[in-house]
């Protein structure tokens, strides 16, 4: 599929900074050694090379800097200086007595032991100069996106422009018409898009994990990272740029019934005291689906609510435990997806904030005709016009069922169970359809 950018575009917007000193990297040298001997806590012995891959920072000139204050403290000594010419990177520390106690001490205010974050403030910068990162589709790159379903014209004239918007989308319509499908084709067309990301945020004294492997897809590091990382994309090595971001494929999140309000607002684990970034941060710079919007455990409305200023001012406000609240960037675009009649989850206020507002009916008779054959040709079932056509007059028509765009899989799929069944080619006989209808309908 053509899509008008490629995965290796360069980002000109943003490009994580070099960085060569303590003093770079926005921490403080104190907090920065507890976080190393934290580190040198959970892992036993460990060489500086490895310390330094753990904390997502370079070697030279930062966490060699540590390693000497630590020594000159006395809480790490070197357990072996067996160099092989590699330098002190390759000398393998271990924790003493005294370091024990220090590393216990931090442990108590959090247990938080892994890449070191990045200044709040300097997170917020790089999400506003990213927002300017992404490739508007026309309607002929919207042709090739979505050239996999079948979509009514009026629906389809209206999706190009939603997307480029860039803010929010609101899908209504019968179940089974291919919603969550539309969505998730925006979804592939930004993740041919990259952008950075770190892997974790440091306010005031608390750490906020953004990056996440479930949602997060790393992409492969191109010139505007200054490095390459091989097939792995691991950034956490000592490369020119700050190497405690992380460049990742814009990111396409779906969150269904599992949705809560305390979803949406920082995350507190009260045994390790570090902070998870909820879906809306881990989204920025990429999409938010809500799916099924209407059948989470609290009330529509108040998930409505909380989305009333984000959606407005494209800023939002989290909350530390503690009662401070902060500002982010909300460079989201919501889909807000729903198969229930919009007059029972939305007021006319809250439409108004909402961008786009879709509906996405149920297929025509033609566009019926067409799923199918494509269903019929992908799954390699025989597809034939008459047996379409006794299908639509017994099973619908006379029925009065309204088309659903997902019908010809599941009807194809069953033709396909009971064909292997009976060890016969799955073809659309009469008798085929009926089994097939027979057990896939329910009259309800």
């Amino acid at each position: 599929m053509a899509i008008p950018n490629t995965p290796n575009a360069p980002i000109v917007s943003f490009s994580p900074p070099q960085i060569s000193s303590v003093e770079d990297t926005g921490l403080s040298q104190l907090w920065l050694q507890d976080l190393a001997l934290k580190v040198m806590y959970f892992r036993g012995f460990i060489n500086g090379t490895k310390l330094a891959e753990e904390m997502a920072l370079p070697f030279s000139g930062v966490v060699d800097q540590l390693l000497t204050a630590l020594k000159t403290e006395k809480l790490i000594e070197i357990k072996s200086s067996q160099s092989s010419g590699l330098g002190e990177g390759s000398y393998t520390y271990g924790i003493t007595g005294a370091g024990m106690i220090r590393a216990r001490e931090a442990l108590d205010r959090s247990q938080y032991a892994g890449p070191a974050p990045v200044p709040f403030e300097v997170y917020n910068e790089a999400m506003r100069k990213q927002k300017t990162g992404r490739t508007a589709v026309t309607a002929r790159s919207m042709r090739q996106l979505l050239s996999q379903l079948v979509i009514s014209e009026n629906a389809f004239q209206r999706l190009g422009p939603a997307l480029n918007s860039g803010t929010s989308i609101f899908m209504y319509g019968p179940p089974g018409n291919g919603k969550t499908s539309i969505a998730r084709a925006f979804g592939s067309l930004i993740l041919t898009q990259s952008m950075y990301i770190p892997y974790a945020l440091y306010l005031d004294g608390q750490v906020i994990k953004v990056y996440d492997a479930v949602s997060h897809k790393i992409a492969p590091e191109g010139p505007a990272g200054g490095a390459s990382t091989g097939t792995t994309g691991n950034l956490r090595s000592n490369v020119r740029r700050d190497p405690r971001w992380i460049k990742i494929r814009r990111p396409f999140i779906v969150v269904g019934g599992e949705l809560t309000l305390e979803g949406l607002d920082l995350v507190y684990d009260e045994t390790h005291k570090f902070y998870e970034a909820p879906f809306q941060v881990k989204a920025n710079g990429g999409i938010l689906l809500i799916d099924d919007f209407g059948r989470q455990q609290v009330r529509p409305r108040d998930l409505l609510n909380r989305w009333i200023v984000p959606l407005e001012n494209r800023i939002d406000f989290l909350t530390l435990h503690n009662g401070r609240k902060v500002e982010v960037p909300f460079d989201v675009l919501i889909v807000f997806s729903t198969n229930l009649p919009p007059k029972d989850l939305v007021d006319e206020a809250f439409l108004r904030r909402l961008r786009h507002k879709i509906e996405i009916g149920d297929p025509t008779y033609e566009e019926y005709r067409e799923i199918f054959k494509r269903v019929a040709q992908d799954k390699r079932v025989e597809y034939n016009d008459q047996g379409l056509a006794y299908l639509l007059q017994e099973y619908y028509i006379k029925r009065n069922r309204k088309l659903r765009a997902s019908h010809p899989r599941d009807l194809c799929d069953q033709i396909l169970d009971i064909s292997s069944y009976l060890s016969v080619q799955p073809v659309m006989s009469r008798e085929m359809i009926d089994r097939a209808a027979q057990a896939y309908f329910v009259e309800l």
